[in-house]
């Protein structure tokens, strides 16, 4: 169990936690959840000890192995699956040990050790860690320095989930990854056999991977069971008795004050009196509920609205060197409402996509119709790092406000969550939450009529995401979407649009149909992946033609209850999918709810209890995909 005991910790004389206690259960997945600055990286450092606490203490069971992923990125010339399997120091050096090692009793101790940590197995498991976060068999034998940093921190996210401590400390492990990426965690965590504290704003993932949630506020913890859904609920509650309590109690001292000043210079009533001081006095307040409000965005319009079309793509192709295109035979066209997310792996080219849309790559052949009139707004994650550290939030739009007075520009600054105490303060003192509402702010200043949002949310916290939703459902121009939030994508985008294959195409389905077809794909490869390895296996000279065959009718006996399992889960997930699809279209007739309100609110609740179905049939999808996977690579097999 980790033990959280009456932590304090101040920086700079500023209290982050105050005695803060609590218990997590091995095995337990936990989310930590608060509003950015309140200390959550900060107790994952105290947890880990590269901090020290000012009191209290934190502990884990003897001999327990504490997992985090390194601050900095791997880089060299080792291969992914080379550095993922260096991280296993102990593998390591048995293994070099072994070339060497004469003394038979310590040859088969070396091997007795390699057998009980599935040393040999580790290089499967390492390149499924790394296909599942997004490198393929190509990608994986790569150096790392050939890659970028954002990708090279998935390298060292695959390290630690590949050593596979005992508790796994992850601090918004999604700000790396595409929404393939996010899933494929999303599953890997919930199968993961230790304790897991995962810091993160990724609603979905708090809800399907974890069971119970750790919030962080004004310095104290507080454990709720349940994903982020419930937790908000239970909070909800828990604000709503302790209010009433207040209420109550603020009475009762009135009552007892009223008593003590209006008797307490009468003798016959003094000692009456002299009580109600000492029940006054043991009376322990309640303290009050002050929900900080979180800071509001403020989109502001196209000054001047553009008819539709705003862009129209003909035949166009792009990439970034001649006779190189990333995608071709774009025919698209993108309207001034449009909500659209593009979906696909990282490195298909959703932000080459992106780049052409807002002008900042031209068509190698085709057209884009449209681009001498609109104007485009672009935010992409990487640009944190171009605002000025030495800058403050009222220098950069300053910049921006030439001709207005100090006031003006504060109150553009306001509107998107900056008040007194930040317009000042320089960019490098900024935390990454604020640095993403300041590089919004200078992306949307001028009202474009494309806002193209490429990861907005990775240094936001949940609420701040909720603003960011209202903003966008409130804007009035297209907005093209890149994100792995799942619950953004599903809250604001109306049009769903593939990038793969070397093209963009429009996606009919909704995000939870697409997320069920990549769990098939998924299957699909485990499958593909069983059958080549079987393939590799009949190929052993050594073997006749009839023990192969005899070889592999036990192999198919084997495996058939685990590829039915499969099969039965798949069709499961697809009659849900189906009944879900059938309400949803009898939920979109607006006549409906006015037709019979009552029975439009039992469709209503019935689709809730529905799509959990259709969540707990696509996890046993998942579970019973790994099984057949697990079985495969342990030498089951399945031949043809």
């Amino acid at each position: 169990m980790l033990h959280i005991n009456e932590l304090t910790y101040r920086i700079e004389g500023r209290l982050i936690l105050d005695q803060a206690s609590a218990a997590i259960p091995s095995g337990h997945k936990v989310g930590l959840v608060g509003r950015n600055g309140t200390g959550k990286t900060t107790l994952l450092k105290l947890i880990t000890g590269d901090i020290g606490q000012d009191d209290g203490s934190v502990s884990v069971p003897k001999g327990a192995r504490i997992g985090h992923v390194a601050q900095e990125a791997p880089g060299g010339d080792a291969s992914l699956v080379e550095w993922v399997l260096s991280t296993d120091t102990e593998r390591h050096a048995l293994l070099a040990e072994a070339e060497t090692a004469t003394d038979p009793h310590r040859i088969a101790e070396i091997q007795i050790r390699l057998t009980d940590i599935s040393a040999h197995s580790a290089p499967a498991r390492a390149a499924e860690i790394l296909a599942g976060l997004g490198f393929d068999s190509d990608a994986q034998a790569k150096p790392c320095r050939a890659f970028s940093g954002g990708w090279r921190m998935r390298v060292a996210l695959a390290s630690v989930l590949f050593l596979e401590p005992d508790v796994l400390l992850l601090d918004e492990p999604t700000n790396y990854l595409d929404l393939e990426g996010t899933l494929w965690l999303e599953s890997y965590l919930k199968s993961y056999p230790h304790t897991v504290l995962i810091v993160s704003h990724d609603r979905d993932l708090l809800n399907r991977a974890v069971g119970s949630i750790l919030h962080l506020d004004r310095g104290k913890l507080t454990v709720y069971a349940g994903g982020y859904d419930d937790f908000e609920e239970a909070r909800r509650e828990k604000q709503r008795l302790e209010s009433k309590l207040k209420k109550r109690q603020d009475d009762e001292r009135k009552r007892l004050q009223a008593f003590i000043d209006r008797f307490k210079a009468k003798a016959t009533k003094a000692k009456q009196a002299q009580s109600r001081v000492k029940a006054l006095a043991r009376m322990k307040p309640i303290a009050d509920q002050v929900e900080d409000r979180v800071r509001e965005f403020s989109l502001p319009d196209p000054k001047k609205m553009l008819a539709s079309p705003l862009l129209r793509l003909d035949g166009a192709s792009v990439g970034y060197a001649p006779g190189q295109h990333i995608l071709s035979n774009l025919s698209l066209r993108i309207d001034q409402d449009d909500r659209i997310a593009l979906l696909g792996q990282n490195g298909n080219g959703k932000s080459t996509f992106a780049k052409l849309i807002g002008g900042r790559l031209k068509p190698s052949s085709g057209e884009v119709w449209g681009m001498a009139k609109v104007e485009v707004g672009y935010f992409a994650q990487h640009q944190l790092d171009e605002l000025s550290p030495l800058k403050s939030p009222l220098d950069h739009i300053a910049e921006l406000m030439p001709d207005a007075t100090e006031a003006q520009r504060r109150t553009r600054l306001g509107s998107f969550g900056f008040g007194a105490d930040k317009a000042d303060t320089k960019c490098g003192n900024l935390s990454g939450g604020e640095k993403a509402r300041l590089l919004l702010a200078l992306t949307a200043f001028n009202g474009p009529h494309i806002l193209i949002l490429d990861e907005p949310t990775n240094h936001l916290d949940v609420d701040s995401r909720e603003a960011l939703i209202h903003a966008l459902n409130d804007y009035h121009g297209a907005v093209i979407l890149i994100s792995h939030d799942r619950h953004l994508v599903d809250a604001t985008a109306d049009r769903l649009w593939v990038v793969g294959d070397g093209t963009v195409k429009p996606y009919d389905g909704d995000m939870e149909s697409y997320r069920a077809e990549l769990l098939a794909q998924r299957g699909s490869r485990l499958r593909n992946a069983s059958s080549a390895r079987d393939t590799e296996a009949s190929g052993d000279p050594r073997a006749s033609r009839a023990e192969l065959r005899r070889l592999a009718a036990e192999r198919r006996a084997e495996l058939a209850p685990l590829r039915k399992s499969v099969q039965a889960a798949e069709k499961t997930v697809e009659k849900l999918t189906t009944e879900l699809a059938a309400i949803d279209a009898k939920l979109a007739d607006a006549a409906f709810y006015g037709r019979d309100p009552a029975a439009a609110q039992k469709t209503v609740m019935e689709r809730g209890h529905l799509a959990k179905r259709l969540a707990a049939a696509e996890d046993a999808w998942i579970a019973a995909s790994e099984a057949y996977e697990s079985a495969t690579a342990d030498g089951i097999g399945e031949a043809e």
